[in-house]
């Protein structure tokens, strides 16, 4: 398992949307991951509804934080179709099936691709926008900026 793995996985966790179940799972997150202490010590004290509406206020639709890594580069879905389908062809490749309910280049999916297969190629391929994001959230000063800080931390640079 790559040393990055569980960073991955939390990171995942991290950035779905807050419900009962992340709440049951924030001291492990707190300890597994200690590179996402940041977010996961507000994310302690803040209360659930709070997180809830605090990361519809993020990453909801019409605000400029998506966590929809083609759509930085390519747009409209109408033009995010090839893209769209390479992820699940890199999924594919590492024996993957995607069935998510969010569209496969939803970030908390692809981090969970890299966590399970030791792969970084999609979010490597996709660094730019990565880097993108993070530099949105971390003007829009939400805690979320710390999650991306931390998954950015680990990828090649250049």
């Amino acid at each position: 398992m790559p040393s990055d793995a569980v960073l991955y996985q939390a990171a995942a966790l991290c950035l779905t949307y807050p419900d009962d179940d992340f709440v049951v799972r924030l001291p492990l997150l707190r300890e597994a991951a200690p590179q996402l202490r940041e977010f996961t010590d507000h994310a302690a004290v803040t209360p659930l509804c709070e997180l809830a509406e605090h990361y519809v206020r993020v990453f909801g639709l019409g605000h400029r934080h998506g966590l929809y890594l083609s759509r930085w580069s390519n747009g409209c879905i109408g033009r995010r179709g090839g893209s769209l389908v390479r992820f699940e062809d890199v999924y594919r490749e590492h024996g993957l099936e995607f069935s998510g309910e969010e569209l496969p280049d939803f970030l908390p999916a692809v981090l969970e691709c890299a966590a399970r297969t030791g792969s970084t190629e999609l979010l490597t391929e996709h660094r730019d926008a990565l880097e993108g994001l993070r530099s949105r959230l971390t003007v829009f000063g939400t805690p979320y900026a710390s999650v991306l800080d931390a998954v950015c931390a680990t990828l090649p640079t250049g």
